[in-house]
């Protein structure tokens, strides 16, 4: 066993995509290695990169593959041979492709009978033989996103190849990439150690970049990055704000991380922390230094790529660099702030959110209309619901937002504030958009969430209703990932409302915005809406229009699909949730509810055998013709078996009721549970489908009662293996 090193010097690589192109050329030799069975010690190797590199450093791969044994089957004796035992030109044909005569050919037996077989033991090759091989293999599985082609030729790779480090041990493997040649010199930092820097073995690989000022671990350089922002910011009496994705973006942008501690002038402190915040993460790769309460400070730490001589200038270019943005931020701020909210309103009624669903002034006005139902029913004030859902876009229309887009609903909190708005409706204009992104928190306020289901109820609903859903990669409004933002918002805020009821709400209120006829002629539709407590302004509706009605069953179906993957994220078995999943329960939290029954359920020793059994019950209810009923007539049970299953049920009935009747799910399993011993000893000693019409009657009647009991959680069929 030697040492691997490969390295692939290259210009700088693009940011974004060098942590997965690192990982793509490591898991390409790895898989090369393998697939020709050449042995290696892994340990604990992951993959090197920094801005100008790729590389490979595995501890220990074997210098020789092992003898290659190979088996190829020929044909059936049956054709092989022919009725004088002698080679039929099928074995003939066979023979001379393996290149030996046929009566050297062995012979194995399958189920089809006897067949000749062609074995034999090829010696195994050099390492170094084969991995220029696995290389090519493994650089052309990389996902390289735009591919460059430099110089004369047509090599295209993400960016030029300037070196090649192959080594096996202390030797170079001889190979060529790109018209470059393998050999054992690296490059250091490019200011720093601009020299070749020679690598006597393998082994020596991170030492000496070390040694000429590159971190090629990221994982040092990250550890080393957050170490420095951390001190940096406790000397300048703060703490550091370091995001994953700043972090790791800064991690990909340099080779030798040296701080420098930087400043602005105070009074940008008073535009939105959250726009100065995204000019240094996003645009700069700063990171903030917020004070101990979290408020931003007029501090920032930059990360240089070298050390440099005199930090004052580098610090003068950070500081520079920012503070032109900042200045457009704080124009565009107050900017706003002498237009108010309240007047940006008026310019949506002249943009277009989707041309079959109209404005965003009318988007706005159903969100508004479903807010102002959803609050009524889970208590909080509608007026103040509809008057945050008439203001929740009205940022969309400012300086701010236009020039930081990610900044809607942030910029219309720091708005309504301005303008007077209670605290509650400034609150959840921003936190509508929760969650923003996977693992984002979702709307904490009450009246936050409120907003944010409607908000995306009219989104779901307007989709479908425009014929917008997914297909495929192709989701245009988000719609997707708007379908898992509501139903987390049910879920984890504990919000028990009849989603399918809801659903039904927004579709009606999306069928008048698509109609785009006389409103007249849908006014039976605005009656339904005000038989629901919905609120319905006609005039603003009687402008819009609609081709085609989706149902509401078929906007749940497309959230119960986004939630399948919620779930199976959770360790949330696919059997559970199709057992739920069954029943359709009307609101999401009591979905949730269920799903945690079954959980405890399936833990039980009786689950598997209830399972089994309610799956038995089914396939015999399904062949019944006609309706069965679940009345049990005492009189007509004949079985001592029977008799029993049925006193156990009625024995556990009324809890099992009770505990349904407060949505008490475990405590009703755990009772329906103990009929277990009873179901069996029926099935084993009683025929369901007895010759007397009335015995049979009454023994569905029973298996019915059961499952009917079970069904009332989840189907609990699904839970059976096979």
């Amino acid at each position: 066993m030697q040492p691997l090193l490969i390295e692939l010097g290259t210009e700088e690589l693009p940011v974004k995509a060098l942590p997965g192109l690192a990982q793509a050329l490591f898991d390409g030799v790895i898989t090369g290695l393998e697939k020709r069975g050449i042995a290696m010690q892994r340990g604990d190797a992951k993959p090197l990169f920094s801005p100008r590199r790729l590389a490979v450093l595995l501890p220990g791969v074997a210098t020789r593959q092992p003898d290659q044994s190979s088996e190829l089957l020929g044909p059936y004796l049956n054709i092989a041979l022919d009725a004088d035992g002698q080679p039929t030109r099928a074995l003939q044909g066979f023979a001379a492709k393996n290149g030996i005569d046929w009566t050297a050919l062995e012979r194995t037996t399958d189920a089809k009978g006897e067949r000749f077989v062609h074995r034999s033991v090829r010696a195994g090759s050099d390492t170094a033989q084969l991995l220029p091989e696995i290389l090519l293999e493994a650089i052309a599985a990389m996902p390289i996103p735009k591919p460059m082609r430099w110089g004369a030729h047509e090599h295209a790779f993400a960016r030029p190849l300037h070196w090649l480090v192959l080594l096996l041990g202390d030797a170079v493997v001889p190979a060529s990439l790109f018209g470059i040649a393998s050999g054992r010199d690296s490059r250091g930092h490019r200011f720093h150690h601009p020299d070749a820097i020679s690598i006597a073995c393998a082994t020596d690989y991170v030492t000496a970049l070390e040694s000429a000022f590159v971190l090629v671990d990221p994982e040092q350089r990250r550890a080393r990055i957050r170490q420095q922002v951390e001190s940096a910011a406790a000397q300048c009496g703060g703490v550091a704000r370091i995001s994953d994705d700043n972090l790791e973006q800064v991690v990909a942008l340099v080779e030798w991380p040296a701080p420098v501690t930087c400043s602005f002038e105070q009074e940008f402190l008073a535009v939105p922390q959250e726009a100065l915040i995204e000019t240094m993460e996003i645009n700069q790769k700063f990171f903030p230094v917020l004070s101990e309460s979290g408020a931003l400070t007029e501090h920032f730490i930059g990360i240089a790529n070298i050390d440099s001589k005199d930090v004052s200038k580098v610090r003068a270019g950070y500081e520079r660099v920012i503070r032109p943005r900042f200045a457009d931020a704080k124009f565009f701020f107050d900017e706003d702030l002498k237009q108010g909210l309240h007047a940006m309103g008026d310019g949506l009624k002249t943009v277009t959110y989707q041309a079959k669903l109209g404005s965003v002034h009318d988007k706005v006005q159903r969100v508004a209309a479903l807010a102002q139902a959803i609050a009524t029913q889970v208590g909080v004030d509608p007026e103040l619901a509809r008057r945050a859902a008439e203001l929740s876009k009205n940022d969309l229309q400012s300086r701010m937002v236009n020039e930081f887009p990610e900044l809607q609903g942030i910029a219309g909190r720091h708005y309504a504030l301005a303008g007077g708005e209670p605290e509650a409706i400034a609150l959840a204009i921003d936190e509508a958009y929760r969650p923003r992104y996977s693992g984002d928190d979702i709307a904490l306020s009450p009246l936050g969430k409120v907003l944010a289901i409607a908000e995306r109820l009219d989104t779901l609903a307007g989709g479908f209703a425009a014929e917008l859903k997914p297909t495929g990669n192709k989701d245009p409004f988000a719609l997707r990932r708007n379908a898992l933002g509501l139903a987390r918002t049910m879920i984890e805020s504990g919000v028990d409302l009849s989603l399918k009821r809801l659903l039904s709400h927004a579709e009606l209120l999306a069928f008048l915005a698509v109609s785009k006829q006389d409103y007249k002629k849908y006014e039976s539709l605005a009656n339904e809406l005000q038989d629901h407590d919905i609120p319905f302004d006609p005039e603003g509706f009687k402008k819009q229009y609609s081709p085609k009605k989706e149902g509401a069953n078929d906007l749940y179906a497309f959230i119960l699909d986004r939630l399948r993957g919620y779930y199976a994220d959770k360790g949330v078995p696919v059997t559970h949730f199709n057992a739920v999943a069954a029943l359709q329960p009307a609101s999401l939290y009591d979905f949730d509810r269920r799903l945690d029954a079954i959980g405890q359920f399936a833990a039980l020793p009786e689950a598997e055998a209830l399972a089994a059994a309610n799956k038995r019950i089914g396939n015999i209810l399904r062949k019944v013709e006609g309706e069965v009923s679940d009345a049990i007539d005492t009189a007509a049970l004949v079985e001592p078996a029977e008799t029993r299953l049925a006193e156990a049920l009625l024995g556990v009935e009324a809890a099992a009721n009770d505990a349904l009747a407060e949505r008490n799910y475990v405590t009703a399993l755990k009772h329906l549970a103990q009929l277990r011993a009873p179901i069996d000893a029926f099935f084993d000693d009683v025929m369901v489908m007895a010759e007397d019409p009335r015995v049979r009657a009454n023994r569905l009647a029973l298996l019915k009662r059961i499952a009917d009991r079970f069904l009332s959680v989840a189907d609990i069929s699904l839970l059976a293996s096979g």
